[in-house]
C-alpha cells in the first residue's frame, strides 16, 4: 500500500473565546439573527457525519451512495455483522445522539480533566485545518440538521443544495429555520465516538496501553497486515486502546520511541482501528479527538495542511484472504481491497488541497477495510 507523508508542526491561530472547551476560535464566517450559512467545501465532503440519526450505522447506511463504494453488504460475505452493541465499548455515561438545538453551551462543572471534556460535541462548520470557523461574535456555527420521512437525521439544505448552519438568536441557537415559505426545526448532530471515548480516561490508562503496545513493537521487525495495522512477529496490534495510545503518541511526536516503523504506515490507520468497526470517522471526529487528547492544545490546532490522501493509490494493490461464496460453499479466496470494499471507485477531493478531510477520510476507508476483513475472514 502506498500513503502520503505527514506534517507534524502544529497549526498555531489566535484566539480568546472557547466552545465546549474544544473549538477554537476563527472569525472567517458570519452569522447574524435569521441569516444562513453554507459550509466550506471540507465539511461538505464529509457531510456533516448525515447517517448520525439513521436508523442502522452499518450495512446499507455505509454503502455506495454514502462513502463512494459497494457497502458492507456485499452477497459474498459470509459471517453475518457483528451488532453496534456487541463490537462497541461505548459508555453509558457518554449520553445519546442528536438533539434539538437551542440553548447549547458548555455542560454544568465541565472542567480540565478529559473525562470532563463532553461539551457539545455536534457537526460545525469548519475550515480546511478543521478548525470551527466562527461568527463575527466568535460563535462556532452549527450544521443544521432535521428528520426526514423515514426518522432519519440528515442534514438540511437550501434551494441551491447547500449546507445550512444554525442561526443564533440573542446568543443562543435557534430552535427553527425559514427556508422560503418554509420553517424546519432543526436540530445539532452530536458526533459519536463510540469506543473513542475511552479517550476522556485518565492519562494513566493510555500511558500503560503505550507500553504495552511499545513492549511488543520493540520486540521485533514490524509490518502491516491486509488492513495496514501494525504487526509485530506476525500477530497484529488490534488492541483499540493500545491503537488510541499509538495515535497519541504518533501525532504528537511524529514518531514511535524504539520503532521502525514500515513503509506504507499511515496514523490514520491507529485511529482506524482504535474506533467502532461499524462507526464513521468524520472531520468532526478526528478534531474533537485530537482536542480530547491534547494533540490540539488551546489555540494550537495539528496541521494537516500537507496531508493528501488517493485511495486508488493507497488500496489498488492490497489484498486479503477471506471466504467468499462460490459454488454455494465458502472458499479462502484472496481478494483485491480496492475492488471488493470500494467497488473500484476512488475518492475525489473536494478541496483540491490536502487537508483535515484527507486524514478523516483516509482513516473511515481504513476503517471499512478493517470491517471487511474483520467480518469474513477465515478463523
Amino acid at each position: 500500500m502506498t500513503h502520503p507523508s505527514f506534517n507534524f508542526n502544529k497549526l498555531i491561530l489566535a484566539g480568546g473565546t472557547m466552545f465546549a472547551m474544544l473549538a477554537v476560535p476563527m472569525a472567517v464566517n458570519t452569522v447574524t439573527g435569521l441569516d444562513l450559512g453554507v459550509v466550506s467545501s471540507a465539511q461538505a465532503a464529509e457531510n456533516g457525519g448525515a447517517n448520525k440519526g439513521a436508523a442502522s450505522k452499518g450495512g446499507a447506511n455505509k454503502g455506495a451512495a454514502n462513502k463512494g463504494g459497494q457497502g458492507k453488504g456485499s452477497d459474498k460475505i459470509f459471517r453475518a455483522p457483528v451488532s453496534v452493541s456487541e463490537d462497541s465499548d461505548r459508555p453509558v455515561w457518554a449520553g445519546v445522539k442528536g438533539g434539538k438545538s437551542g440553548g447549547g453551551g458548555k455542560p454544568a462543572g465541565a472542567g480540565s480533566k478529559k473525562g470532563d471534556l463532553y461539551g457539545d460535541m455536534v457537526v460545525l462548520l469548519r475550515d480546511a485545518n478543521g478548525v470551527p470557523i466562527l461568527t463575527t461574535d466568535g460563535l462556532v456555527q452549527v450544521i443544521a440538521y432535521v428528520y426526514d420521512a423515514t426518522g432519519a437525521l440528515v442534514p438540511l439544505k437550501d434551494a441551491s443544495g447547500n449546507l445550512v448552519v444554525i442561526p443564533y438568536v440573542a446568543g443562543e441557537l435557534a430552535s427553527t429555520v425559514t427556508i422560503g415559505t418554509t420553517t424546519y426545526d432543526v436540530y445539532s448532530a452530536e458526533v459519536d465516538l463510540g469506543r473513542l471515548s475511552v479517550s476522556r480516561s485518565p492519562s494513566k490508562v493510555l500511558d500503560h496501553a503505550l507500553a504495552e503496545a511499545l513492549s511488543k513493537l520493540t520486540s521485533g521487525t514490524v509490518t502491516l497486515d491486509s488492513s495496514g495495522r501494525l504487526v509485530v512477529n506476525g500477530v497484529t496490534i488490534d488492541s483499540p486502546l493500545e491503537n488510541l495510545a499509538l495515535y497519541d503518541a504518533y501525532m504528537t511526536t511524529g514518531t514511535l520511541p524504539g520503532v521502525t516503523l514500515p513503509a506504507g504506515f499511515n496514523p490514520a490507520s491507529l485511529l482506524a482501528a482504535s474506533a467502532d468497526k461499524y462507526g464513521d470517522i468524520t472531520v468532526d471526529t478526528v478534531v474533537y479527538i485530537n482536542s480530547i487528547l491534547g494533540i490540539n492544545t488551546g489555540t494550537t490546532y495539528y496541521d494537516f495542511s500537507t496531508v493528501s490522501y488517493d485511495r486508488y493509490t493507497t488500496w489498488k494493490d492490497a489484498t486479503a484472504t477471506v471466504l467468499v461464496l462460490k459454488d454455494g460453499v465458502y472458499v479462502p479466496t484472496v481478494v483485491n481491497l480496492y475492488e471488493a470494499v470500494f467497488n473500484s471507485t476512488n475518492w475525489v477531493d473536494p478541496t483540491a488541497v490536502g487537508g483535515a478531510d484527507d486524514f478523516s477520510t483516509a482513516a473511515d476507508d481504513y476503517l471499512q477495510v478493517i470491517e471487511f476483513v474483520h467480518d469474513n475472514e477465515v478463523r
